[in-house]
Order: structure tokens, then C-alpha cells, then sequence
């Protein structure tokens, strides 16, 4: 009887710890997570000051400063479906490749103060999207890991716990094209 006492009790504090070991995992996720959208929101509010300069340099480029808009205010306005999310940011990193790519063309553009420091602001943001992203692509492969190893396989499913995505870039989409620049 003892030893049915001593057993239960592994069990229960075994299943505890499974359990406290996916909870701490899950919010490290979506820390991860929200690192991302900090740096998201960030570029966001870069974006249009970006834009407003270019457009008065190049006027002709309003396709390219149009896309810009475009994608940035669909991935503002994206819902919480994850696959969704992702593409259109990686939509949007290809857009500002794009920008970037045209205004290699104007030479008094490149010498504007405040365009240089948009850009330095928004290449360095997009660097710390970057790390953002390497950091939560890294949290989701240890949970994910989690859930598939012996035994928290066997509690997680049954503790509602399930795979999260990979913030991955698309290679045939804008984001995983070499942008070409033109003289």
C-alpha cells in the first residue's frame, strides 16, 4: 500500500512539473513574441515619415511608395491568425527593400539629414527585428521540442497545449528576392 502511496505521489509531482515546465516555455514564447511586436510597431511609425521624403523626391516612384503603404498598413491591421501575420510582414520587409532599391537613384535624397536618419532608424530597427525573430524562432523550437519528447507528449495534448509557428521568410515571396539596383 505504501509503495501505491510513494508512486501516486511521482506521478503528481512529476505531472506538476511537466506541466510548470510547458507554462514557463509557453511565456517565453510569447515574450518572444512580444519582443517582435515592439520592434514591429516601431518600424511602423517609421514608415510613413520614410515615405513622406521620398515622395518628394521622387515622384515619379509613387507605385513603389504606394506598395510601402499598402503593405504596412495591412500588416498593421492583421488579425491574429499567425500565418497570415507573417506573411504580411515579410510582404512588408520586401516592400522597403523596394524603397531602399529607388532611392539609390536619387543622390539628393541620399543626402538629406533626415532621410538618413529614417534610414539608419529603420535599418537598425529592422536589425533588431531580425534578432527579435531569431530570438522567438529559438524559444518556439525548445517549446516545440517540448511537446514532442517522452513523456510531456503525453500530458501536453491532454493540458491544451499545442505547436506554435516559426516567424520564417518566405523565399519566392518579396522579402526572400535579392532586390536589384539600377543605374
Amino acid at each position: 500500500m505504501i509503495i501505491f502511496w510513494i508512486v501516486l505521489a511521482v506521478l503528481i509531482v512529476g505531472g506538476i512539473a511537466v506541466y510548470n515546465g510547458l507554462i514557463r516555455s509557453r511565456n517565453r514564447v510569447d515574450e518572444a513574441w512580444s519582443d517582435i511586436e515592439v520592434q514591429l510597431k516601431r518600424r511602423y511609425d517609421l514608415i510613413p515619415n520614410l515615405v513622406e521624403t521620398v515622395k518628394g523626391y521622387a515622384k515619379q516612384e509613387s507605385s513603389v511608395l504606394e506598395n510601402v503603404t499598402k503593405m504596412r498598413n495591412l500588416a498593421m491591421n492583421a488579425g491574429a491568425d499567425m500565418k497570415e501575420r507573417l506573411k504580411d510582414e515579410n510582404m512588408l520587409s520586401g516592400a522597403l527593400k523596394s524603397l531602399f532599391a529607388v532611392s539609390e537613384n536619387y543622390p539628393d535624397l541620399k543626402s538629406n539629414t533626415n532621410f538618413m536618419q529614417m534610414q539608419r532608424d529603420l535599418t537598425d530597427t529592422e536589425d533588431k527585428i531580425q534578432a527579435a525573430r531569431r530570438f522567438y524562432n529559438g524559444t518556439v523550437r525548445d517549446f516545440n521540442t517540448k511537446l514532442q519528447v517522452f513523456p510531456t507528449n503525453l500530458f501536453a495534448s491532454m493540458m491544451g497545449f499545442s505547436a506554435r509557428e516559426f516567424f520564417d521568410i518566405d523565399e519566392k515571396g518579396p522579402e526572400g528576392q535579392v532586390v536589384k539596383v539600377q543605374f
